[in-house]
């Protein structure tokens, strides 16, 4: 089914689809499954120099980034 923006125009969908708002967990973010193409390692290293933004405590046991942020680091990085 072909979604459709409020001019009734084909929104365009990517292989990497994210919900508009909220949140969305490593394995989402990370290659293969996620469009940013780093190990877990580099990852948490980077998050720890700055490079890439800070997560979100849900639970305990439950880290997440907002969805903006990570559409944020895909812009600035394409």
């Amino acid at each position: 089914m072909k979604k459709l923006d409020a001019a009734n125009e084909i929104i365009p969908q990517s292989k990497h689809h994210f919900p508009p708002t909220g949140f969305v967990r490593l394995a989402s973010i990370l290659a293969p499954e996620g469009p940013i193409p780093v190990g877990r390692s580099t990852w948490w290293a980077g998050l720890k120099s700055g490079r890439f933004p800070k997560p979100v405590k849900l639970g305990p046991r439950t880290t997440a980034w907002k969805v903006e942020d990570i559409r944020n680091l895909i812009e600035t990085a394409s």
